[in-house]
């Protein structure tokens, strides 16, 4: 690893320091305890039956030998339930008349245990009638291909979400800016191209689990492996009508989930199964197969980019259509196809913008958020047509980026006008990845005796497109020593983001971090509320609430601190676990004798329990014009700029990633080994997903290869050599400066690489994953469809 040396800043005491993670100590011993980890005695268990077919009708359950089986104490099947969704009430919980995709839960056996619930589950006999499959979003828009919705015009849905009733569009987001008739009349060259890629898993390490409880009072109590536990509560009302105020969602550590974990499913089940029991406690755990097949998975995507440029580089016109392939349920697709809208042209200044971003129904697994959303998607497009484009001109792909780089004073393709706060230095990234990348070198360098090295870049850029009225809180509370509890409804992912919140708040108070207490466990009855641990926002949105509890705190120390000192507040200071006067530190009191009241020696007493508490609110975002896209959906943009090198075998066409190389503008490094292993681990999904990660189709929309010897992410010993370096343009309106980046090293992976390996193959190669016989069949024979 190699990290490139910052200069400038304001020096912190803590910001900035590789403070050790809050959770390190109970993850290394083996004590952390996940969602499985709960067992209780008397706990029912759960087992789904799901469809074989990617399309079929349900022509008959049985279910009278399964209910034969001892231990067998509930089946649901057949009934029908509200409809779910959080953009479309689209879902059934469990499949009712027909199943839409491989792996839709068809019927839940609740028995004893778990063999006993497995045992029944393969006792119940589903009949079946296949009817015609949509194998891809392409296909979806075709006009004779069947309906994946017959019904869609009369779903429940939310505002601002566009189905077309007649079509399989689930929602359709339009980007309209400037003058396109003008850009193409200016532009000397233009490029055209297709690309394409098929949904694919996660594969966080632990797989999803959820468990429920109905009280007698009616209170439900659900434990669940989530990134959202309060859309949990809000959801259960929503869909079932209970009480929110009932709904206690408790979410322990999470073995990992990268968007997979964001939408709700198995939570509505475990509820459901719950009730069929009486209330029982009721565990529903994923297997590995099940997680792949069953539970939400990554959005595939098929798209057509054209580019118009001057002679000398600068593009004048972009006409866009991204069709993401939502699966059979709109659930979060929908949203994601408005994000890939809201930055479609990647991170460059365009002033004429055409695009059309539909989330389209398919017989597929239905999609949730990954890593990104939606974003390493569209980059992939883009940033293989910015290659395409640099070909035709004959110019340095890295220079055509150069001049195109977005900068203060552009407008986004929404039209936000964009400031060194809100967007960052893209300039300043790329001149550094010209370094790291030894980009003088060349870019295709001869080894002999058929090996070549071939090095590809991109730019990357995003922002988050979540609710514009999401917030967080945060609860301070002192025990007696002086020492803080710190509370957030921010779910410990493995990102260290409680961690980092706890640095905030020791930088804040001038502490030591290790007095500060962070509870990871959420529930949210007693936990303030984070809207979803979701698109690099934890830092952002929990830090300011932080800032604000630390405040609060603060106010009040000074409050009881001026009594007892006999001096203003405007002159007390707060540093190493004490109150004092700014201009005679000698003279102050430890917090922790005021932190729950000071007593005199009369015995008079005064002040009480400290208790601070802050909250954040995005400000000023706007909705999406629906005929233009005009609008602020989001903060600001993090930007970067990302190579890879390759090693390339032109007979056999296999290859070995030698080098990935990120450069992004961070704001300020909070924590600089925290940030490190966040982007390394992304650059890694990243490759992964760009050079081997994918579902393989058949004709009925099965998924051909659920288990993980036939899926294959990255293993260990496999990567690259990973170096990372920072660029600090602080965002002014965030903790200490920092900008998301949680993300953003997975962004333009796929895309650098498809550009190396299209320079080492001399071969355009427009279709994920770039597996060695995908390289064959393009060099060879240009057949690439069957793919899809």
């Amino acid at each position: 690893m190699r990290i490139k040396e910052r200069k400038g800043g304001t020096v912190l005491l803590i910001i900035g320091k590789s403070v050790i993670r809050k959770d390190a100590w109970e993850k290394v011993t083996g004590t952390a305890k996940y969602t499985d980890d709960y067992i209780t005695q008397g706990m029912l268990y759960g087992h789904m039956i799901i469809s074989p077919y990617g399309h079929a009708r349900i022509t008959k359950i049985d279910t009278s030998d399964a209910l034969k089986v001892p231990g067998v104490r509930a089946i649901l099947a057949g009934q029908q339930f509200p409809l779910t969704g959080e953009e479309i009430r689209d879902r059934p919980p469990i499949a009712v008349e027909k199943v839409r995709y491989h792996g839709e839960t068809v019927a839940v056996v609740v028995a004893d245990t778990p063999v006993l619930a497995k045992r029944a589950a393969d006792h119940i006999k589903v009949t079946y009638e296949p009817l015609p499959v949509v194998n891809s979003p392409t296909e979806a828009l075709q006009a004779d291909v069947p309906l994946v919705h017959e019904n869609l015009g009369a779903y429940k849905r939310q505002k601002r979400v566009y189905p077309e009733p007649g079509t399989n569009i689930a929602n359709r987001t339009k980007i309209r800016k400037g003058n396109m008739e003008q850009g193409w009349s200016e532009s000397d060259v233009v490029v055209e191209a297709n690309f394409s890629f098929s949904p694919s898993d996660h594969a966080a390490m632990e797989t999803r689990c959820s468990l429920a409880e109905i009280r007698p009072n009616g209170t439900v109590i659900i434990t669940t492996s989530s990134q959202a536990p309060f859309m949990v509560k809000k959801l259960l009302n929503e869909y079932f009508g209970v009480e929110t105020g009932k709904v206690i969602v408790n979410t322990p550590l999470v073995g990992g989930a990268y968007g997979g974990k964001a939408s709700v499913q198995l939570e509505l089940l475990a509820y459901l199964a719950s009730k069929a029991v009486g209330g029982r406690l009721v565990k529903l755990l994923n297997s590995r197969e099940e997680d792949i097949l069953t539970s939400p998975v990554h959005i595939g995507l098929d798209a057509k980019v054209k580019l118009g440029c001057s002679k000398d580089g600068i593009i004048k016109a972009a006409e866009i259509l991204y069709l993401f392939d939502g699966g059979a349920y709109s659930d979060k697709a929908a949203d994601m196809s408005k994000a890939a809208a809201v930055d479609c042209t990647g991170p460059y200044h365009i002033e004429n913008v055409w695009c059309d971003s539909l989330c389209m129904y398919t017989n597929h697994p239905y999609a949730a958020p990954f890593r990104g959303f939606s974003h390493s998607e569209l980059l992939f497009a883009i940033e293989r047509t910015m290659d395409i484009l640099a070909k035709k001109l004959g110019m340095d792909p890295l220079e055509l980026r150069y001049k195109n780089a977005i900068k203060p004073g552009h407008t986004t393709p929404t039209r936000v006008l964009l400031n060194s706060s809100n967007v960052g230095n893209l300039p300043e990234c790329i001149c550094r990845l010209r370094e790291w990348m030894n980009w003088n070198e060349g870019q295709r360098i001869e080894l002999g005796k058929y090996k070549v090295r071939a090095k590809g870049i991109s730019c990357i850029w995003k922002t988050s497109t979540i609710e514009s009225d999401a917030s967080s809180g945060v609860i301070l509370t002192f025990n007696s020593d002086g020492s803080i509890n710190l509370m957030s409804g921010v779910i410990e992912i493995g990102t260290g983001t409680k961690t980092i919140l706890a640095q905030i708040l020791a930088e804040r108070l001038k502490m030591d971090v290790n007095k500060v207490y962070v509870r990871m466990k959420v529930n949210t009855q007693t936990t303030p509320e984070h809207w979803k641990t979701v698109a690099s926002r934890g830092t952002f949105m929990a830090g300011r609430a932080v800032l604000e509890a630390a405040e609060d705190v603060m106010n009040q120390l000074k409050e009881v601190a001026s009594c007892v000192l006999r001096a203003a507040k405007a002159d007390l200071e707060i540093a190493d676990g004490r109150v004092f006067l700014r201009d005679e530190p000698r003279t102050g009191i430890d917090i922790k004798d005021i932190a729950y009241g000071y007593k005199y020696p009369n015995g008079n007493a005064i002040g009480g329990q400290i208790i601070g508490r802050g909250h954040y609110m995005l400000r000023r975002m706007t909705y999406l014009d629906p005929e233009t896209g005009a609008g602020k959906p989001g903060p600001e943009w993090t930007v970067g700029a990302q190579g890879v090198e390759v090693e390339f075998d032109t007979r056999t066409y296999r290859y070995r990633i030698l080098k990935a190389v990120t450069v992004v503008d961070i704001g300020r490094v909070l924590n600089e080994k925290t940030a490190i292993g966040q982007v390394m681990g992304a650059m890694s999904m990243g490759l992964a997903f760009g050079g081997r990660e994918t579902f393989w189709f058949d004709q009925y929309g099965r998924v051909l290869n659920p288990q993980l010897r036939t899926y294959r992410p990255m293993r260990y010993g496999e990567n690259p050599e990973y170096i990372v370096d920072f660029v600090e343009t602080p965002q002014i309106d965030a903790p200490y400066g920092a900008r998301g980046v949680g993300e953003h090293g997975l962004l333009g992976m796929p895309a650098a690489l498809g550009n190396s390996l299209t320079v080492a193959a001399g071969v355009p190669l427009n279709q994920l994953p770039l597996i060695p016989e995908l390289i064959w069949r393009t060099k060879e024979g240009g057949v690439q469809n069957d793919f899809i």
